[in-house]
Formats: structure tokens, C-alpha cells, sequence
């Protein structure tokens, strides 16, 4: 079964593997495992798997349900966002002393702690790399930049870049 699952602080809606052991339902609190770690997450919906004739398949999951969230996951969920709003002021510091142009709205850890996230208003650009470079330089841990606009989580160009396709260059 595939089912719709939001998380994150910037929300986003990622199709997740359930096993075939877990009963879940919309509104269920899940632990998912995803790009960053673990993170908990909230079921929106199932997805119906098998195509219509002449239709390709749905889109491969991009995570998968890990096991329904337990009391402990939802304290740990909450410690983790008080000290993410105690850690804000301090990031806000570094990226002023650092001199980067980002603005930090929003981070967060993942639920294993094997991750910092941190939200930045910016496209995908050379200060977000800088940011992460100079996080993992102080020994702050791993951090991801995420990069978001009023549409929600920027993401990367699909087609392109890398320097290996077609970019009108005449080469």
C-alpha cells in the first residue's frame, strides 16, 4: 500500500511504502523514514496503486512508514521544536556573522537528531552551499539548507544542469 504522508515544519507531501503489517488511516501520526531521517508525519490519504488501462503506473513512494508514532515520538517531536526555536536566535547570528544574504524562517531537527534543517527565504544559490559548508567547518553537525519561497520548498530544475545536456550553449 502507498499512502500520502505530510511532515516537516515547511510542509511537505511525500508518497510513502506502508507495510503490508500496518493498518493505518487518514490522521494518523506516522514515523517515516525519508532523504533526511527519520521524521514523524501525519497520513493524508492512501493512494490508489493499480493503473487505469492505457495509463503508466503512479510514481515510485519516496519514503517509506516506518511504524505508527508512539507517545515518546510525539515528546521527542515537541522537545526537538523548543529547541529548535531556543537554537533560532543563535543561527540567526551565524548566518549575520558569516555575511550570508539568507533569511532563516523556520528549522528543525530530524527525529533521530541526525539532521538539522533549516529553512531558508532564498532561491537554491551559492549562500545556501556556503551555509551548510560553513555548519559542518564549526562542527555544528549535519545541516541541510532547504531553500523556500511562497510557493513552498524550492526544489532543483529537473532536466537540466550538471553540464551534461543540452543548455542552448551551441556546444
Amino acid at each position: 500500500m502507498i499512502a500520502l504522508v505530510r511532515y516537516g515544519v515547511i510542509p511537505e507531501v511525500a508518497r510513502c511504502e506502508v507495510p503490508e503489517s500496518l493498518a493505518i488511516q487518514r490522521g494518523d501520526r506516522v514515523v517515516i523514514q525519508t532523504h533526511r531521517g527519520l521524521v514523524l508525519g501525519t497520513v493524508l490519504d492512501q493512494v490508489k496503486v493499480s493503473p487505469e488501462p492505457g495509463e503508466s503506473g503512479p510514481p515510485a513512494p519516496s519514503s517509506t512508514v516506518v511504524r505508527l508514532a508512539t507517545a515518546d515520538d510525539e515528546r521527542g517531536e515537541q522537545d526537538l521544536k523548543s529547541e529548535a526555536a531556543a537554537a533560532f536566535a543563535e543561527w540567526n547570528e551565524r548566518i549575520h556573522s558569516w555575511k550570508l544574504d539568507l533569511q532563516l524562517i523556520d528549522l528543525e531537527w530530524t527525529l533521530d537528531r541526525g539532521k538539522q534543517v533549516l529553512y531558508v527565504l532564498n532561491d537554491r544559490g551559492p549562500d545556501c552551499t556556503t551555509l551548510a559548508l560553513r555548519a559542518a567547518a564549526a562542527g555544528l553537525g549535519v545541516i541541510e539548507v532547504q531553500p523556500v519561497s511562497s510557493e513552498g520548498v524550492v526544489t532543483l530544475p529537473s532536466g537540466g544542469g550538471g553540464g551534461c545536456g543540452s543548455c542552448g550553449s551551441g556546444h
